[in-house]
């Protein structure tokens, strides 16, 4: 046990005894050393030997600060956390996975981190690869001839440096490569050899600010004119605002853009908070897919401005159909770059009669400085917020009247919702900054949720911010003891699991198929229901050392339980109330995600 622990507006952390003083160096603090030079804040981890070495540096040699170590109880969550975090403050973290065995478990995250163009610096360990220093069994199940070709295919870059400065090069290549847009993991892979190796003489720690990333890429002139002058001649433009920056600067750079065209604004649920919900000139409501009312207004439009829509020709193509895409299309990304043939998630090819390849900022602060002379049309009215409190308490509980709830229990909240359910419509909730909802996980990997909230809790304590989650009960299952690590760093929280005793979307699947094929609908449940028993959600967030409400059935109930845990996480406590709703999705949702595959 640590000899103290110490607390402030981070994590809570365990404080070592002070190491003696000793001139020995050893090959991971060379690595360790960088790590406080990159100015890393945390290092998640699961303890393994294959990175023993390492975690000796962390604790021994840096004072378990700077970074300082946060344990999870499964290699999955190091990496959703650090994902959760960085889609709060954009800085990356580092995760350390065990060998080849707690690769394969964070294969997932990574993947995750991977398709929502995420950094994430995973260090690994293996060996030791030198056959003759193994111990018996053990190194020799835990030693791959090429480990990083377990995820080479869904990070952007990978190695296994052979000696102490092959480490520091390859770790400032890793990191400004994960930087550099478009972002995503990167995992360096270090053999326990290199870690445990004594050094005759300390390396000095590189300067590494001579190693930064780029400064990102502008768009052509020609191009911004040639977009500019499109858009200022539609009569019908239309703005995509999809994978864009969090800063509150690029938000108003947004709403001024699309203000000054007389723009419509269509946003998407995958991706968090791009464009205030409420203004005039929002398409809504947001969702996964694009939902009844916007399908025909992207239709209309004459001028399209994609900034890195996520999946712009299946968007195109839910408004067009089979048909030819008629609007003009202005395409701003860089995320062909990293497309490789192994997973689609690059999506399909989309139309694009001007291609800007680079960061959506850099061609809407473009597009407002050659578009500076234009007089900016009259706005149409704005649109009114959704009441709160039309539930009755005796209401039962669905998500809408979950949200309903949050919204007249959250009021005068400043809330960040760090993850929402299948289940949500935009409808049900409006965002007015950037940090008001982070967007889902990049790669639909199940069980995610709970590791990136609590990501998420940690990048905010001490922010005047409540963190706040609506999750589903198979997410929360899959994932429940990530927040072991948020009630172990003292991270508050509040979640909130919509829980329909189900795996739903496969219910859905199932009926469909039932009925093409002429077969009982009625047993579509079979295989799906997480029931008899039901598991008790609010215990298992109380063994995680959570506080646990519920569960809760109707509207006045989770009011109840909402005033409670309102207090609680101002106090600095993590707490999760299960509620029990009737299953159902929005109904745009049900129809896109069950669509016939014949």
């Amino acid at each position: 046990m640590s000899a103290s622990a110490a607390e402030g507006a981070g994590a809570r952390r365990d404080v070592p005894v002070p190491s003696q003083p000793n001139t020995s160096v050893w090959g991971s603090d060379v690595v360790a050393d960088l790590m406080r030079a990159l100015q890393i804040p945390y290092v998640l981890l699961n303890p393994g030997a294959s990175f023993r070495g390492l975690h000796d540096s962390l604790v021994n040699h840096l004072g378990n600060q700077s970074p300082q170590m946060l344990i999870v109880l499964h290699e999955e969550h190091a990496v959703a956390i650090a994902h959760g975090y960085t889609k709060v403050t954009g800085q990356m973290l580092a995760a350390v996975l065990h060998s080849n065995v707690g690769l394969m478990h964070g294969t997932m995250a990574i993947f995750d981190a991977w398709a929502d163009r995420v950094p994430v610096l995973v260090l690994g360990a293996t060996g030791p690869v030198d056959a003759a220093k193994r111990r018996p069994w053990i190194d020799w199940l835990h030693t791959a001839q090429d480990q990083g070709a377990l995820v080479r295919h869904y990070v952007k870059w990978d190695a296994q440096p052979a000696s102490p400065a092959a480490a520091q090069e390859a770790i400032l290549r890793a990191w400004r490569t994960a930087d550099t847009a478009p972002r995503g993991p990167v995992y360096v892979c270090l053999d326990a050899s290199l870690q445990e190796m004594r050094l005759p003489a300390p390396l000095p720690v590189p300067d590494v600010q001579r190693y930064r990333p780029p400064r990102p890429p502008m768009p052509a002139p020609e191009d911004v004119r040639c977009a500019a002058q499109w858009l200022a001649q539609a009569r019908q433009p239309v703005i995509l605002a999809g994978r864009v920056s969090r800063s509150q600067e690029g938000w108003q750079a947004r709403v001024a853009l699309a203000e000054r065209l007389g723009a419509r604004v269509i946003t998407d649920l995958k991706v968090g908070a791009a464009f205030p919900t409420r203004h005039p000139l929002h398409i809504g409501p947001s969702g996964f897919f694009l939902t009844p009312p916007v399908a025909p207004a992207l239709r209309q439009a004459d001028v399209v401005l994609s900034l890195d829509w996520l999946d712009l020709a299946g968007t195109l193509k839910q408004a067009w159909a089979d048909q030819s895409v008629a609007a003009r299309v202005i395409s701003v990304s860089m995320d062909h770059q990293l497309h490789n043939g192994w997973s689609m998630d690059h999506q399909g090819l989309p139309p694009a009669d001007v291609f800007m390849a680079c960061e959506p900022q850099a061609v809407v602060d473009a597009l407002l400085a050659a578009l500076a002379d234009r007089q900016a049309p009259a706005l149409p009215p704005a649109r009114s917020p959704e009441p709160a409190g039309r539930t009755e308490p005796q209401d039962e509980l669905a998500v809408a009247t979950v949200a309903d709830v949050m919204r007249s229990q959250l009021q005068s909240a400043e809330v960040c919702l760090l993850r929402l359910p299948l289940s949500w419509g935009g409808e049900m909730w409006d965002f007015e900054g950037p940090m008001d909802f982070l967007g889902y996980d990049g790669g639909a990997g199940i069980g995610s949720g709970p590791g990136m909230v609590v990501g998420g809790a940690l990048a905010l304590k001490g922010s005047p911010r409540l963190p706040m989650a609506v999750i589903g009960d198979g997410d929360y299952l899959m994932g429940v003891t990530a927040f072991w690590t948020a009630a172990h760093a003292r991270l508050p929280l509040l979640v909130i699991v919509v829980n329909n005793r189900s795996f739903f979307n496969d219910e859905l699947h199932q009926e469909r198929v039932a009925r093409e094929r002429g077969r009982p609908v009625e047993n579509r449940w079979i295989g799906q229901r997480i029931d008899d028993p039901a598991p008790d959600l609010a215990a298992m967030a109380r063994a995680q050392g959570l506080v646990g409400l519920g569960p809760v059935r109707t509207a006045g109930e989770l009011a109840a339980a909402l005033r409670d845990a309102i207090v609680r996480v101002r106090a600095g406590e993590a707490v999760v109330i299960d509620a029990h709703v009737r299953p159902g999705y929005v109904p745009a949702m049900s129809q896109v995600m069950t669509r016939s595959q014949g």
